[in-house]
């Protein structure tokens, strides 16, 4: 890539003929526990695949595996239709996969273009400074083309409210990742309006070819959002509906056992 070369990634690129993630025959057991039991699951490029399950049903275990926190005992992933297996969770975002975290990771002290190349600062010259006019030109560019509403990117993030700073940490995964993002519980801490405008930007990442898993309670906003709704009880996969071929008591029902 040279020096002038946007990093900001073409969703023309993405290859939709094969699955952005393939989970199969997913488990995993720390000691004696089994923690998921034989989990399969296929999301698309293009499509938002929501998960469910009571706390301690196994989905922050299964996100982990994806993000390259753990690592499965059994099973294979594949991304984009080749296999990969992480070390770590750099590993896992050196293949593609980005995560949205609940406390979305993000410094407060400096502007939104330093929390856009966190970890990955552009430098210039032999001294390798900072290129601090090319990260913001960057991000600002990304921001723009997400319509994503904030004052500028060099902002500082304690200036922004809760959806923007939640809309900032949806632009970087989308900025770097080639396969997958993962977001956990993206709108919990989030109002209504907030939650709207975040729920707005994440069907525009669909929109752009993005492979998308969202971990959610909020069954309104999983039939709001997502094409398909993966559940978990207990560590089991009870079942994947097509959000358009099911509803929500069968989706309670099947979170909870009772019918």
């Amino acid at each position: 890539m040279s020096s002038e070369q946007s990093l900001i990634p073409d969703a023309g690129v993405v290859d939709r003929s094969v699955p952005a993630l393939q989970l199969t025959n997913i488990r995993k057991q720390f000691g004696g526990v089994v923690a998921i039991e034989r989990f399969d699951l296929d999301v698309q490029a293009g499509e938002i695949v929501a998960l469910v399950g009571d706390n301690g049903a196994g989905k922050s275990t299964l996100v982990k595996m994806v993000s390259g926190v753990y690592q499965p005992t059994e099973g294979e992933i594949r991304l984009q239709g080749r296999p990969a297996s992480f070390r770590d969770a750099s590993d896992a975002r050196r293949q593609g996969v980005e995560v949205v975290y609940q406390d979305l990771a993000l410094v407060d002290s400096q502007p939104v273009y330093m929390n856009m190349f966190l970890g990955r600062e552009l430098t210039k010259g032999p001294l390798r400074l900072l290129d601090r006019r090319r990260m913001a030109r960057e991000t600002q560019e990304l921001v723009d083309r997400l319509d994503v509403r904030i004052p500028s990117a060099k902002a500082t993030i304690r200036e922004l409210s809760g959806g923007q700073r939640q809309a900032v940490a949806i632009c970087r995964a989308t900025h770097w990742a080639s396969s997958l993002v993962l977001m956990d519980e993206p709108t919990a801490a989030l109002g209504v309006a907030e939650t709207a405008k975040v729920e707005e930007l994440i069907m525009r990442l669909r929109e752009r070819g993005a492979g998308v898993l969202v971990v959610s309670h909020n069954l309104d906003q999983v039939f709001r959002i997502a094409d398909r709704v993966a559940v978990l009880r207990r560590g089991r996969q009870v079942g994947v509906r097509s959000i358009a071929a099911t509803n929500r008591n069968e989706v309670v029902s099947m979170i909870t056992g009772l019918s």
